[in-house]
């Protein structure tokens, strides 16, 4: 049956986008996360109609189909857990129409996230959400998981900013749902489909919102003698009604890896610091950056620089959007985490995962997405030894756990592929997670796209299982 499928797939598309070798599949079973799961086969179309063609060869080969943007994800959402066709959409990366009157942008799934606010740039418009990974990552991507980024404090989500989006369903119907309008009457189905993980259509054009540039931006650095100091400032400006545009905390490990890999001028002998943007009016910028800093500075910041132009912003801001590419310099591998807490929690959430960290023995640096409450852990361990893996998921377990306990949730931007699957009891009742499944039977009743993803395999309410070592190079088709 897999050379008929790989010959079907190549009279469709051309057999050079078509892979099929196991030295060509071996580079397609990573994302970002630590998961491994390989394609029986990779293909790159070129147009919706490929889409329509590729879903009808799965329905008849009763083969998975996983879309996949630029493989930045991080919890394996877009791996091949059960073999099949893996559909990259690198190819798929026209911008196909900008309305700067209206603030809009009709794109394919395959536009890079930082291409299109650069295209953008000279009507003073952009695209507001900001992954880190935003000059590698997808629109479609974005879209799947409901990426958010550091400016999404004050911007939103991808769904604040995604309009109308037009699919491939796993019927292989194509379907536009939303309106270019603001709103529009009826159900939100945008709003169901942005962040389902890929697993009720594919993505073949997404109309966006764009968002003018704000007329001024001061870029604050706050530095820190103690992580308390830190996370209660992070209390204090929220608490104050006070909504920068964005509110970023690196603890001192991580900045001082950022800081030999960047040279952004970090201290690199605090315990944090807080990177905080306020932007808007020239006026109202000015006055509301000088009460950020005296909150600072009332909770004990040795100091907070302004940064005098663009050039230290953008530095700055390369330092913090780099830093997992920094912190990857210490060690073979490191294993990020994704939890949310109410931000009154910052304090005692942080107390605990320094605790993991001792307890467990691997080195952890933090850098959160301070303002919302969306933290990005960072455990630093060895994958080549099985017990460090086995005891680094058991510490970031901990870790969510925790999460949950202050009243917060398993994942705020990366989504839950086939990582957190087998946490979401510790979230959600068998009967929510019936209900999510009855709406994903809806669109996907046979488990075609993207299967084995979001919810956990077996049942049983507050019932988790332990996962099994990945193993890299092995199929799990």
């Amino acid at each position: 049956m897999e050379l008929r499928l790989v010959q079907d797939l190549k009279k469709l598309l051309g057999s050079d986008a078509v892979l099929h070798e196991p030295e060509d599949l071996v580079l397609y079973e990573y994302d970002g996360s630590v998961e491994v799961a390989r394609p029986n086969c990779v293909v790159f179309p070129r147009t919706k109609e490929h889409i329509v063609g590729l879903v009808g060869i799965a329905n008849r080969y009763r083969t998975p189909i996983v879309g996949r943007g630029a493989g930045t994800g991080l919890s394996g959402g877009a791996l091949a857990r059960r073999g099949g066709i893996l559909t990259i959409f690198s190819k798929m990366n026209r911008i196909l129409e900008v309305d700067v009157e209206n603030h809009r942008a009709v794109v394919q799934p395959g536009v890079v996230n930082a291409d299109l606010s650069a295209a953008v740039a000279h009507t003073g418009l952009h695209f507001a959400p900001d992954p880190s990974s935003q000059k590698a990552c997808t629109i479609g991507g974005n879209v799947s998981e409901n990426s958010g980024g550091p400016h999404t404090l004050a911007y939103g989500v991808t769904t604040n900013h995604v309009l109308e989006l037009e699919m491939v369903l796993p019927t292989g119907e194509l379907i536009r749902i939303g309106s270019s309008a603001l709103d529009s009457p009826g159900y939100d189905l945008p709003g169901l489909f942005v962040g389902s993980e890929g697993t009720l259509g594919l993505l073949t054009e997404i109309t966006v919102k764009l968002t003018r540039l704000p007329e001024s931006v001061k870029t604050l650095l706050a530095i820190f003698d103690t992580l308390d100091d830190t996370t209660e400032t992070v209390v204090d400006i929220t608490a104050r009604g006070i909504t920068p545009a964005a509110c970023e905390m690196l603890d001192g490990y991580t900045l001082r890896a950022v800081e030999a890999y960047v040279h952004a001028g970090f201290p690199i002998d605090s315990a944090a610091v807080l990177l905080i943007d306020v932007d808007g009016v020239r006026d109202g910028v000015e006055s509301q950056a000088e009460e950020v800093a005296e909150i600072c500075r009332a909770h004990r910041a040795r100091e907070v620089r302004v940064a005098k132009d663009s050039r230290e912003r953008d530095l700055l801001w390369k330092g913090r959007k780099n830093a997992f590419g920094a912190v990857g310099r210490l060690s073979t591998t490191y294993y990020v985490q994704d939890g949310v807490i109410p931000r009154t929690k910052l304090p005692a959430t942080l107390r605990r995962i320094t605790e993991i960290s001792e307890r467990y023995g691997f080195p952890i640096g933090n850098i959160f997405h301070a303002g919302d409450g969306n933290l990005h852990p960072l455990i630093l361990f060895d994958a080549r030894d099985e017990n460090q893996l086995k005891r680094v998921i058991a510490a970031a377990d901990e870790i969510i756990q925790f999460c949950i306990e202050m009243g917060g949730s398993i994942t705020g931007e990366h989504g839950v592929g086939m990582e957190k699957d087998r946490l979401m009891p510790l979230l959600f009742s068998e009967a929510d997670l019936d209900l999510m499944r009855g709406v994903r039977d809806a669109f996907n009743p046979i488990g075609l796209l993207n299967p084995e993803k979001i919810f956990p395999n077996k049942k049983g309410c507050g019932e988790i299982h332990i996962r099994p070592l990945p193993v890299a190079g092995a199929s799990v088709a």
